[in-house]
């Protein structure tokens, strides 16, 4: 298992030298992509107390099937044209994600590797808090910020119980310690088989500023305590 990137591009030298490092943390997300999948929104969800499987999400009705292509397919995001995508910004912290059209207004917290090789989801007690991968792009930040979240607890629905509900063009903020607020269209959102996680799509660099919002999503396994899939969101910085 690959170790955590041991400092942000921010923390970098000349451009050379960030560039190499942007490529290493690209190469360590390829190679622990699948299991910091599985650990980032699985496993969170524990059988409530009467034996029921949580709140099951809603319906992506504007996924595209991941049945229909290959799992390691180069993302194919619909946009409008160039003139919607912004310049990234600088690195800073994030404070606060903002979705008006799912009614989302919750916190950051800071998503690490833990000794285990595996990225720590946010606390399962709090129904309204996001996490983002410290280490890895800031959102607003040029390359592919990771944001997750729980989709339901044991008692009740969480922070991305409808994050299947966004469509392409709909917008969502990230409020930054830098008091900017990034601005996010959704290209689309996938929802995918566990065991068939394309993990270069997802977590591949990007040279514009770009954001997945993830979380659990289809059926619940009672036997494994955990959904068969990942439901994740693309987005660009506009």
């Amino acid at each position: 298992m690959a170790a955590s990137p041991s400092s942000s591009p921010a923390e970098s030298g000349p451009a050379p030298s960030r560039r190499r490092l942007r490529t290493v943390v690209t190469v360590l997300w390829s190679v622990a992509a699948l299991v910091l999948t599985v650990n980032l929104v699985a496993g969170w969800e524990e059988p409530s107390d009467d034996g029921a499987p949580p709140h099951a999400p809603p319906a992506v009705s504007s996924a595209t099937s991941a049945a229909s292509r290959g799992p390691d397919e180069p993302p194919r995001p619909h946009r409008s044209g160039p003139s919607e995508t912004r310049a990234p910004l600088p690195r800073s912290r994030p404070v606060r994600l903002l979705i008006p059209d799912i009614s989302v207004n919750a916190p950051f917290t800071d998503l690490a590797i833990g000794r285990s090789g595996q990225l720590e989801p946010p606390p399962p007690d709090n129904i309204n808090l996001v996490g983002w991968y410290a280490k890895g792009v800031s959102p607003g930040e040029a390359g592919t910020a990771i944001i997750a979240g729980h989709v339901d607890t044991a008692t009740s629905p969480a922070v991305f119980a409808r994050l299947g509900e966004l469509k392409k063009g709909d917008r969502f903020h990230v409020v930054r310690a830098d008091g900017r607020k990034a601005t996010f269209a959704v290209d689309e959102a996938d929802s995918f088989d566990k065991d068939r996680f394309p993990s270069e799509r997802v977590y591949g660099d990007t040279p514009d500023a770009q954001v997945r919002l993830i979380t659990c999503a289809g059926a619940y396994d009672r036997k494994a305590r955990d959904y068969t899939e990942n439901l994740v969101v693309f987005a660009h910085l506009v």
